[in-house]
């Protein structure tokens, strides 16, 4: 084997519950008790001086560059510091970095690291506080990647500018598509949902970890409010958690000489990566996802392998909309189990962090079933930035291999958007946000007849209370200039 060949071999995650919010760390502390268990996990007692490289996943806090005291506290000041842009895609992007680096002998022994106490936030801010952050500076020696925008003025002068308002939009899409009525789509996938509640049962590190059936999840309660149509609350992200972890990445020969035993190696075969286009609106449908497909598919074909060959997935779900797509791109069967921690909702969803969890839930099990194969996928922004990542316990037949596909994806069909638009229009896709008293707006995606995609808004009581109950996909709308929506 090449003796630069990547190996994960230490994992942890943290989950912080408490009784008292004044108890709970901050995000750096939680990121750093990872790191300890990570190397602890790793069985190797000289590890931690070791460490060349510490990469940070950006979230949703206020530290100018956390990798910098994370390297102080452990010991290794000297070491790399590296930080990604936002985005859920970031974790798998910045393994498969890693195993670049770590294959070329750039690197040694690399830390990753996130966090994020979205549980803590929320308590602290309805007793009026905020938590506190340690003060960090410097700037990171690299960047992943850079911050792009994902939202253009057609979308912004509309509202709609959050992932509960763009996922169900691809929902009521997706639904269309498949040509099913509303009812039997919420049936579907509230008993896609609850499949996932079920894998959380047996993930010791679910946050969510009693059983939801199909039924509770469909069905609107004051535990599970509607937010956007069709979407109840528990088939959202469950952003409202203290979630950390960390991984150790290292070449197999710095695993030989540390002493780590072969039975905590887990190697990530291949890698891949692609975006569709930044902005929805330039998207050819709002139901598929071309980078998905490619970039998917050739992190399957690198490794070696076909979809039969999987042991084991797990499909991002931060909303149902992005599981089933990228299930249909990649020739995932909708019946299998499509995640391993239980998902964005009952796994727990720490925004960015999460691919972490994923991916340390993976060789949790590798470990355990050395020969089976697994796949994780990983999406950021509107299922716009997509990263792929193929893992065994078992060494691969060849060295680790990355493609990114964009020039592909790019060579595909796009649709132009109008940021001004009077006449008529047919709706492609459209979702109605619920405020405390019930829908307060529906945002429409509509197609004009020359092909060019709008956007409009409608809010009359009236007519929201009647867009819930049936079809509006495929009707006729006189859009104004103003950008409202009124139907034929």
């Amino acid at each position: 084997m090449n003796p630069n060949t990547p190996v994960l071999v230490g994992v942890s995650q943290i989950l912080q519950r408490f009784d008292d919010v004044s108890e709970a760390k901050e995000p750096l502390l939680l990121m750093l008790d990872a790191a300890r268990g990570a190397v602890e996990d790793a069985e190797a007692a000289d590890l931690m001086p070791q460490i060349d490289s510490v990469r940070v996943v950006r979230g949703r806090w206020r530290y100018k560059q956390p990798a910098g005291y994370l390297a102080e506290q452990l010991g290794v000041p000297a070491a790399e510091r590296v930080g990604t842009p936002f985005g859920g895609n970031s974790v798998q992007a910045l393994v498969n970095q890693t195993a670049q680096d770590i294959l070329r002998g750039l690197n040694q022994v690399v830390l990753l690291a996130g966090a994020e106490t979205g549980n803590a936030q929320a308590k602290l801010a309805k007793q009026g506080r905020e938590m506190q952050y340690l003060e960090t500076a410097g700037p990171y020696d690299k960047m992943l990647d850079e911050e792009v925008p994902m939202s253009c003025d057609a979308e912004i002068a509309r509202g709609v500018l959050a992932p509960i308002q763009m996922y169900p939009i691809f929902e009521n899409a997706v639904r269309y598509a498949r040509g099913e009525s509303i009812d039997a789509h919420r049936d579907r996938v509230s008993k896609l949902w609850s499949g996932f509640s079920a894998v959380a049962q047996d993930n010791p590190s679910a946050w969510i970890q009693q059983p939801m059936s199909a039924e509770a999840i469909a069905t609107p309660s004051s535990r599970n409010r509607m937010v956007s149509f069709p979407y109840p609350k528990l088939m959202n992200s469950n952003n409202a958690v203290d979630m950390g972890a960390a991984l150790i990445m290292m070449s197999v020969e710095k695993a030989r000489a540390l002493g780590i035993p072969e039975a905590k190696w887990v190697y990530p075969w291949s890698g891949a990566n692609a975006h569709d286009t930044y902005a929805v609106s330039n998207r050819d449908n709002l139901h598929s996802s071309p980078a998905i497909r490619l970039a998917g598919r050739k992190a399957l074909e690198l490794a070696g392998i076909e979809v039969a060959d999987l042991d084991r997935v797990d499909v991002y779900s931060c909303f149902p909309s992005a599981v089933q797509i990228a299930a249909k791109e990649l020739g995932l069967d909708e019946n299998r189990p499509l995640t391993i921690t239980g998902g964005l909702t009952f796994g727990g969803g720490p925004l960015n962090n999460y691919v972490m969890h994923s991916i340390a839930r993976m060789v949790e099990l590798s470990r355990q079933n050395p020969t089976e194969i697994g796949l994780i996928t990983a999406n950021g922004g509107y299922l716009t930035k997509h990263s792929f990542g193929v893992y065994s316990a078992t060494a691969p037949a060849k060295d680790f291999e990355f493609k990114d596909v964009q020039d592909e994806v790019d060579a595909l069909p796009t649709k132009s958007v109008l940021d001004e638009y009077s006449g008529k229009a047919t709706v492609e896709s459209y979702t109605i946000m619920y405020g405390a008293e019930g829908p307060s707006v529906g945002h429409l995606v509509c197609l004009t007849d020359q092909g060019d995609r709008v956007w409009a808004n409608i809010e009359d009581a009236a007519v929201l209370a009647d867009m819930v109950e049936r079809e509006n996909c495929g009707l006729r709308v006189e859009v104004s200039l103003e950008g409202v929506a009124s139907f034929c």
